[in-house]
């Protein structure tokens, strides 16, 4: 295994890490002395068993296809949907966003392209018309719109992650779902936008946990008022992103409506989940958004101990396994945003760049703002290889 090159031994690494922990000092700081970095360190435990399907698929390595269908993004976040569309041959030309740092790294990534949003405007969805009329400024006020409407409004509302980082006698930790009055009704808002401007196809993206906070059956009545307007609504799918491509567990809740007269099918999955295996042993020199915690030997001292997919309890981390699917990549930070997850081979948090390529970013995708907030951006967003097939069997439909 290549990534055990190189890695000191154990011995060598106990002892460095006793003195760091009797002197007080910083195991970053002893470690650049010594010439090493968090990667030359290891766990006490690996695996030499090769995984059964370990071949994944990357966006790098996949030609764009032309910009024939125009496209418009609610909720774009750091882009991936925005991503996805783009390779299967969507033109995004008007992206949504309320957040600036999520603007910020829409507007580095595609600068020739429209970001409704911070600082320049508002990107506030629930602000109808003011939206309304910064979309018709770019695609004109021409009804039906002759494209693709695409957004998966925020989630934390609906999501057990998301609610799984309080306590459980917070008032955080049960879902709020619709009645979060800051998020709950925002799915409803882009269905709004989809009443008002109506696109040929349509899709929306979502936590799997939407569905259990729909008591009332909401959802239902407003895509049977859709329907009522010529659109044909597929029924609700849940989806392991891991069943197409994406070396990463992800469940997802999607819907694609459509007025084309032509049936639209849903990408079918692979008969395998994919392994993070290969994610872990891709280089990582001139690439961005690489920048890795600076652990404490207590820390190190801990994480060495743990075999593949167990907890460090203390910390709530967990190493894992390259011969799976990685858990699922959540909003995490480097100081206190949160958490992400432990290194397979080395006993060290993931970076940023390593959790957008579980994600299925692009190494040429590069996320602003303060690493926290970047691992915000790849946690939330949507994996990119997962929306580019969706977005082909919509563009076949169309």
């Amino acid at each position: 295994m290549d990534n055990l090159l190189n890695k000191i031994t154990l011995s060598a690494q106990t002892e460095i890490l006793n003195e760091c922990v009797r002197k007080e000092t910083p195991l970053a700081d002893v470690l650049l002395q010594k010439g090493l970095t968090y990667d030359s360190l290891r766990y006490r435990e690996y695996s030499d068993v090769m995984p059964k399907n370990k071949t994944g698929e990357l966006l790098d390595n996949k030609e764009k296809m032309p910009a024939m269908v125009p496209a418009i993004s609610f909720f774009s976040g750091a882009g991936g949907l925005n991503i996805g569309f783009e390779y299967a041959g969507f033109d995004n030309l008007v992206s949504i966003e309320l957040n600036e740092v999520f603007c910020n790294t829409l507007k580095l990534n595609f600068p020739k392209k429209t970001i409704i949003g911070p600082p320049n405007n508002v990107g506030d969805v629930r602000q109808h018309e003011k939206i309304s009329a910064l979309l018709e400024a770019v695609i004109g006020s021409e009804k039906p719109f002759d494209g693709v409407f695409h957004g998966g409004p925020p989630c934390q509302s609906f999501s057990i992650a998301a609610n799984q980082r309080f306590s459980k006698n917070s008032e955080n930790f049960k879902r709020q779902g619709f009645d979060d009055e800051e998020k709950g009704e925002l799915l409803f808002d882009y269905l709004w936008y989809i009443k008002r401007f109506m696109p040929r196809a349509f899709l929306i993206e979502n936590v799997a946990g939407i569905e259990y906070c729909d008591d009332d059956g909401k959802i239902k009545i407003a895509l049977d008022e859709l329907a009522t307007l010529g659109y044909e609504i597929h029924s609700p799918k849940i989806v392991n992103a891991a069943y197409f491509g994406v070396p990463q567990n992800r469940m997802r809740w999607l819907i694609i409506g459509f007025r084309t007269g032509k049936s639209i099918d849903f990408p079918i999955p692979n008969d395998y989940m994919t392994a993070c295996y290969e994610t872990f042993n891709r280089s990582l020199e001139n690439v961005e958004n690489h920048l890795t915690r600076e652990h404490t030997a207590e820390s190190v001292s801990r994480y060495m101990q743990l075999a593949y997919g167990t907890r460090d309890k203390l910390g709530r981390v967990d190493r894992l396994n390259p011969y799976i699917p990685s858990k699922t990549v959540i909003a995490g930070g480097t100081k206190g945003g949160g958490r992400s997850h432990l290194h397979p081979y080395s006993p060290r948090t993931i970076s940023v760049r390593e959790c957008a390529r579980l994600q299925t970013f692009p190494d040429s995708y590069v996320f602003t703002g303060a690493t926290a907030r970047q691992f915000t951006q790849v946690g939330n967003a949507v994996p990119p290889l997962l929306a580019y097939k969706i977005a082909v069997q919509i563009k076949k439909g169309l």
